[in-house]
């Protein structure tokens, strides 16, 4: 028995809850992975004091976006399947991985690649799975 709340609405509605929910999730991934950036952008600039902390804006900003993400994963997760969602989350890890090779410059090897289509490929699997 479903505990979300799409389970209760009408067969039209709970699917328009249920794409909302794998929006959202989605969004989370790169939101998340934005703030991970750049809180690790922030930690290069950091320096124990807290003059330096309160104004270390990449560090702040990353902060923020991933309060902002926690927020959106909780919508998401009020209206949709957890065992669905929660996969979609390790996409985080992908956008992360080639965000890092672009922006800071990171070397790419073979088994980051592997692992980055390992999670690509179990994600869309799982997405297969869950289609009703």
């Amino acid at each position: 028995m479903s505990t979300s709340v799409a389970a209760s609405l009408p067969p039209s509605k709970a699917v328009a809850a249920r794409r909302r929910s794998l929006l959202l999730v989605f969004s989370c991934t790169i939101l998340g992975a934005a703030a991970q950036i750049l809180m690790k952008v922030g930690m290069t600039r950091f320096e124990p004091t807290l003059g330096s902390l309160v104004t270390n804006v990449p560090l702040i900003a990353g902060y923020v976006l991933y309060g902002i993400n926690t927020l959106m994963l909780v919508l998401a997760l009020r209206d949709g399947e957890l065992s669905m969602l929660y996969p979609i989350i390790a996409l985080t890890y992908v956008w992360v991985t080639l965000l890092s090779y672009v922006l800071l410059r990171e070397t790419p090897n073979l088994y980051k690649n592997i692992g980055i289509a390992t999670i690509v490929l179990g994600v869309g699997i799982l997405g297969r799975g869950g289609r009703k």
